[in-house]
C-alpha cells in the first residue's frame, strides 16, 4: 500500500473524449490530455470504456496503454466484452463499475453481495493476468466485507452523495455521509484492503478526502475538465495536487 505521506491522484479524462465526439474526429485527443495531466503531477490515468462508447473508445485504451509513463485504471463493467478488452489491453489496474445504458454518469456503487457469483470469477480472470482489481462501493460493511471475500485487493468509495450534499448545503446529509464514507474507509483498511476514493470531487471536497489517512488514491475526472476550459488543464492538475497534499497534512 501508499505510504500515508502522499495521496495518488488519478486524472480520468472520459470527458475530454465527450467534447471529441461530439463533433467526430480526433481533437480533443484524451491521450494528449493524459500526457499533460501527468505532466502537471498526476499519479495516474483513468478512463471508463462505456458498452454505448459514448466517451472513450477501444482505440483510445489501446493507445494510452501503450502511451502513458504512468499506470493506466481501466473503468469497466463486469461484462464478458469487457473482460476480453482488459485482457488483451492488460492495463495496470481495472475497477469494475455498476454500468446502466440511460444514466448520465455512474450511479451509486457496485453491488458487490448481490452479485457475488458473477464478479468472482471476473476477478479471478483479472488476477490471475496480473491486472490491479478495484471495486467501487459505496462504503457499505456489507459492500466491503463482500470486497474482501470476492478477491479484490482495492475498493475505491463512492464519494458522490457527500459531494452533492456538500453542493447543496444540506449539512446534515452531508455530515452523515462523511461519517459513513470515514467509518468504511477504515475498516476497509483493517480488512487489508487498499482504499480509494472518488465521484464529484472538487479542490475543497478533494481536500477533505485527503485528510483521512485510509484512503491512498483520488480519482477525479469531470470537475478537472471543467476546470480546464478556464485556466488549462496543467494549471488545474497542479491546484488539486496542491489541495490534496493540504489535506494529507491533517491527516491524523
Amino acid at each position: 500500500m501508499a505510504s500515508a505521506a502522499h495521496i495518488r491522484l488519478g486524472v480520468n479524462v472520459d470527458h475530454v473524449a465527450t467534447v471529441r465526439n461530439a463533433r467526430g474526429g480526433v481533437h480533443p485527443d484524451p491521450v494528449k490530455a493524459a500526457m499533460i495531466a501527468i505532466a502537471a503531477g498526476a499519479d495516474g490515468i483513468t478512463a471508463h470504456l462505456r458498452e454505448d462508447r459514448r466517451h472513450i473508445r477501444d482505440d483510445d485504451m489501446v493507445r494510452l496503454k501503450a502511451q502513458l509513463t504512468k499506470p493506466l485504471n481501466f473503468e469497466m463493467a463486469a461484462t464478458a466484452e469487457m473482460l476480453r478488452i482488459a485482457l488483451d489491453v492488460r492495463p495496470h489496474a481495472v475497477c469494475l463499475v455498476p454500468e446502466r445504458r440511460l444514466e448520465r454518469t455512474t450511479e451509486g456503487g457496485l453491488d458487490v453481495a448481490g452479485l457475488f457469483g458473477q464478479l468472482m470469477p471476473a476477478v479471478g480472470e483479472l488476477k490471475k493476468a496480473g491486472i490491479r482489481v478495484s471495486l467501487f462501493i459505496n462504503a457499505e460493511p456489507r459492500q466491503i466485507e463482500a470486497a474482501v471475500k470476492v478477491g479484490a485487493p482495492v475498493i475505491e468509495i463512492h464519494t458522490g452523495a457527500w459531494c452533492e450534499a456538500v453542493t447543496e448545503r444540506r449539512t446534515a446529509i452531508a455530515a452523515a455521509e462523511l461519517q459513513r464514507i470515514k467509518e468504511g474507509a477504515l475498516l476497509a483498511h483493517e480488512l487489508g484492503l487498499e482504499v480509494h476514493a472518488g465521484h464529484g470531487l472538487d479542490y475543497v471536497t478533494a481536500e477533505h478526502m485527503a485528510g483521512i489517512r485510509q484512503i491512498v488514491e483520488l480519482n477525479i475526472g469531470h470537475f478537472l475538465i471543467g476546470e480546464a476550459m478556464s485556466i488549462g488543464l496543467a494549471e488545474a492538475v497542479k491546484a488539486m495536487r496542491a489541495a490534496m497534499n493540504r489535506g494529507r497534512a491533517t491527516a491524523a
